[in-house]
C-alpha cells in the first residue's frame, strides 16, 4: 500500500474499475433516475435504473483515464453552469505556466461549485486541473467518495476525534499536497477555512496554512509557502442558491447557541448548490506569493487581503449593505447607484426584493449579513484598516 493510498483520488489504472463499481451501484443510480426523470422514478424506478446504467455503460465506453473522464465530463459541467449562471467571467489564469503547479487557497461559499468554477477556468484556459481537498463529512455514501476521487479529491479527515490521530492526519495531508506539487507537479485546491462562510465573511484559518509546512519543518516556513506557490483565489457569486438556508442556520445559531444538522443536509445543500440561479460569478487568481512570510498569521492576514481586494462585489452586495446594521461609519461605501447603470442596478433591486420577500421576517437580517459583509471586508481593506 502507498503511503497516501487512504487519502489520494484514483489514478488512471483505477479508472475503468471504480466506474464499473458506479455503474452497478443502486444508491448512485437511484438519484440518476430521480434527478433524470423526477416524476416516473417512484412507479418505474425499477426499469428505469437499468436502462440509466446501460447508458452510461454505453456513454463511458473506452474511458481509462482521469483526463479522458474530464474531457467527457466537462460537457454537462458547461451544461450546468450555462442554465445556472448568467455568464463566469475570470481574471488572472493566463498567468500560469504549463509544466507548473500551484496551491489554490480559495474563499469558500459553496461545497462543490467553488472547485468547480476554479477548475471550469483552469480547464478553459488549457491547463491541468487541480486536485481538490474534500472532507470525509461529505464522503458518507461509497459512491460519493468514488465520484470525487475519480474528479481528482483527496481526502481531508475532518471526524477524527482523537487530538494524537488528527495530527497524524494532518501531517499526513500535509505530506500529500507538498508531494503533488513539488513531486507530482499537480496543482491543489483547497479552501481557507474549513466549512462554508455562511455569514459572507471570509478569512484565513492559520491552521491549514500551519499544516502546509507540517511535513517539512526542518525547513523555514517562508520558503516552504514559496516552493509550494500559494495563489489566493477568490470566488464572487453575485447570487447563493443556498442563502436562505444560511439565514435559517444563523439565525437558530443566534436564538439557540447551537446547530445541528439533519441527515441529507449536506446532500440538499450539494445539490441546490449545482442547480440553483447564482446571477454572475466571477473568479480572480491572484500572483502567487513570494514574500518573507515569518509565521502563519502574517501570512494569513496577507491571504485575507489579497483574497478580499480580488472580490468582485456586485450590485445586490451594495443594496444588502445599505440596509445592513453593522455598517462601519469609518468606510466611504458609495451607493449603488454610483457605481452600475440604471438597467443593471433595476435588475438587482427586483431580484433582492424578491429573496427578501421569501425569507421568513426573523431570518432576514442574516440574509443581509451575508451579502453586505463582502462590502465591509473589501472597504476596510482599501483602506488599509485591521479587518
Amino acid at each position: 500500500m502507498g503511503e497516501f493510498d487512504a487519502i489520494r483520488p484514483y489514478d488512471d489504472s483505477e479508472v475503468p474499475a471504480v466506474m464499473a463499481r458506479l455503474f452497478r451501484d443502486q444508491a448512485f443510480l437511484d438519484i440518476l433516475t430521480h434527478f433524470r426523470f423526477p416524476r416516473l422514478a417512484g412507479t418505474f424506478g425499477w426499469l428505469l435504473r437499468p436502462l440509466i446504467a446501460y447508458r452510461l455503460r454505453r456513454e463511458f465506453a473506452g474511458v481509462s483515464s482521469v483526463a479522458t473522464l474530464q474531457d467527457k465530463v466537462e460537457v454537462y459541467v458547461d451544461q450546468t453552469i450555462e442554465r445556472a449562471t448568467d455568464g463566469v467571467t475570470y481574471t488572472g489564469v493566463e498567468q500560469f505556466k504549463s509544466g507548473q503547479a500551484y496551491l489554490f487557497l480559495a474563499n469558500h461559499r459553496d461545497i462543490v461549485m467553488d472547485p468547480a468554477f476554479v477548475n471550469y477556468a483552469v480547464y478553459h484556459a488549457g491547463l491541468p486541473t487541480p486536485r481538490i481537498a474534500i472532507g470525509d463529512n461529505l464522503l458518507q455514501k461509497p459512491f460519493v467518495s468514488d465520484l470525487m476521487r475519480l474528479n481528482k479529491s483527496f481526502i481531508v479527515h475532518r471526524s477524527i476525534a482523537g487530538r494524537r490521530e488528527k495530527m497524524a492526519a494532518y501531517q499526513l495531508l500535509s505530506a500529500y499536497i507538498n508531494h503533488s506539487i513539488r513531486h507530482d507537479c499537480q496543482s491543489i485546491w483547497i479552501a481557507q477555512a474549513e466549512g462554508r462562510a455562511k455569514d459572507g465573511d471570509d478569512r484565513t484559518e492559520s491552521a491549514i496554512l500551519k499544516m502546509f509546512h507540517m511535513s517539512r519543518k526542518d525547513e523555514p516556513f517562508a520558503e516552504v509557502i514559496r516552493s509550494l506557490n500559494l495563489t489566493p483565489v477568490s470566488i464572487s457569486y453575485e447570487y447563493d442558491p443556498c442563502d436562505q438556508a444560511k439565514a435559517r442556520e444563523l439565525y437558530i445559531r443566534a436564538t439557540s447557541g447551537s446547530y445541528t444538522k439533519v441527515p441529507g443536509e449536506d446532500d440538499a445543500s450539494i445539490a441546490k448548490g449545482i442547480t440553483g440561479y447564482k446571477g454572475r460569478v466571477h473568479v480572480n487568481f491572484a500572483a502567487p506569493l513570494t514574500g518573507e512570510f515569518e509565521d502563519t498569521k502574517v501570512l494569513a492576514t496577507e491571504m485575507d487581503r489579497q483574497i478580499l481586494e480580488g472580490y468582485r462585489l456586485f450590485p445586490v452586495h451594495y443594496l444588502a449593505y445599505a440596509q445592513w446594521s453593522g455598517t462601519d461609519p469609518q468606510l466611504q461605501v458609495p451607493a449603488a447607484a454610483q457605481l452600475f447603470p440604471a438597467e443593471e442596478l433595476a435588475k438587482a433591486q427586483a431580484q433582492w426584493r424578491s429573496r427578501l420577500e421569501a425569507c421568513p421576517v426573523e431570518h432576514r437580517p442574516y440574509l443581509v449579513q451575508q451579502y453586505a459583509t463582502p462590502v465591509r471586508n473589501q472597504y476596510r481593506v482599501k483602506a488599509g484598516l485591521a479587518l
